[in-house]
């Protein structure tokens, strides 16, 4: 944990993005509970409003795409947008990059590890009983090579070969091959060859038996969707267009790129448990479009205050997101508000306990914001 002696509207990245950090907390709300309270809230009234949005909070079970998808690559590109403000900066200030590479690489190992911590927690196991796959450990690969490719090409058309490269060259890696006994270009759970390659090389168990969604093969296109991140981050930089001007072209360039994803489904279908390429674009498109709109509302037309209820969420989303191998959040909610389920009774005390559970979160967040401590990897 290191304890910071300044705010966030100090720092470099806070001083010209404020809307990263918002957009980040509105994305890490929905992991800290908010779902919940929309689950909760279809049971409680059977309406097909909010049956629609608990749908959405759902991930499904092979291939489409729901809201909940969402969430895991949306924050994998913001780290990629912050990346020419971070390492961009200390490039500027005159740090080699074999020095920043190794900061990169300790980066995204620790993020390798703390995932394997929280998939298995610290205990000993028999090696084929640890699951080595996690979502932080695909953010700290996305991220760590994303970033390698960021320091040692100077120019973003390059950076976009690479984006462009990778999903590309995934896409046909998968179409022409196939687990064995199954037709090249199968794309089902047992045939495609991703999940195959896992199945042979990666360690330990994975997470569905014969897949995991957070595989070994299946990250190299999520090197792409961190690569966006970093070609957004270099243009929202070094743009010499206004404000106004840069939204929309995020957005346009959003609604493009969702556009090739819908087509490019028809024959690579969106799939975020292969990270397919076709998703790696719709996600993609989505983010663009939500950073365009968070960044014109805050960064450009200075309207702040209504977003530092997500902020706080964004100051230290990583540490949120392992609090609860440490902090029985249920506990906490139930001894502080079991009274307030009773008081409201069936079926609304879920909804209520809840938004509280959400609530005492955001409150343990605010009081560490309040005295400067936020956890950096």
């Amino acid at each position: 944990m290191k304890t910071t002696s300044s705010s966030l509207e100090s720092s470099p990245i806070a001083q010209r993005l404020q809307s990263l950090d918002a957009l980040r907390g509105f994305d890490m709300l929905w992991i800290m509970g908010a779902e919940e309270i929309f689950k909760f809230l279809y049971k409680a009234t059977g309406s097909p409003f909010w049956g629609f949005i608990s749908n959405q909070l759902e991930h499904p079970e092979w291939n489409g795409f729901t809201f909940n998808d969402l969430i895991f690559p949306l924050f994998l590109f913001m780290a990629g947008v912050a990346t020419p403000y971070s390492l961009g900066k200390e490039l500027e200030k005159g740090k080699s990059r074999e020095q920043l590479l190794q900061k990169v690489i300790k980066r995204g190992l620790i993020l390798v590890i703390l995932g394997i911590i929280y998939n298995n927690g610290l205990e000993f196991k028999p090696l084929e009983e640890i699951r080595f796959g996690s979502v932080l450990g695909r953010i700290g690969l996305g991220y760590m090579f994303a970033n390698i490719i960021f320091l040692y090409t100077q120019k973003q058309i390059t950076q976009f070969i690479w984006f462009a490269g990778i999903i590309i060259s995934y896409y046909l890696a998968l179409k022409f091959n196939a687990a064995p006994g199954f037709m090249a270009g199968d794309l089902t759970e047992a045939g495609n060859f991703a999940s195959y390659l896992d199945r042979t090389w990666m360690p330990g168990r994975l997470h569905r038996g014969i897949h995991d969604p957070e595989g070994l093969f299946s990250t190299i296109p999520a090197i792409s969707t961190g690569l966006l991140g970093i070609l957004t981050g270099n243009f929202l930089k070094n743009d010499p267009s206004d404000g106004t001007a840069k939204t929309k072209k995020m957005a346009i360039l959003g609604v493009i790129f969702i556009a090739i994803a819908l087509v490019w489904n028809l024959d690579f279908p969106i799939n975020k448990n292969l990270w397919s390429s076709s998703f790696v674009m719709l996600v993609g498109g989505i983010s663009l479009v939500l950073l365009s709109i968070f960044y014109y509302i805050i960064d450009v037309k200075g309207y702040q205050k209504w977003a530092f209820f997500f902020r706080i969420i964004g100051m230290n989303s990583i540490l949120i997101y392992l609090s609860g191998m440490i902090i029985d959040w249920e506990y906490a909610t139930d001894g502080m508000f079991h009274w307030l389920g009773q008081l409201i009774g069936d079926p609304f005390n879920a909804v209520a306990l809840a938004i509280c559970y959400t609530g005492i979160k955001w409150t343990f967040l605010y009081v560490l914001y309040k005295k400067n401590i936020f956890l950096r990897v």
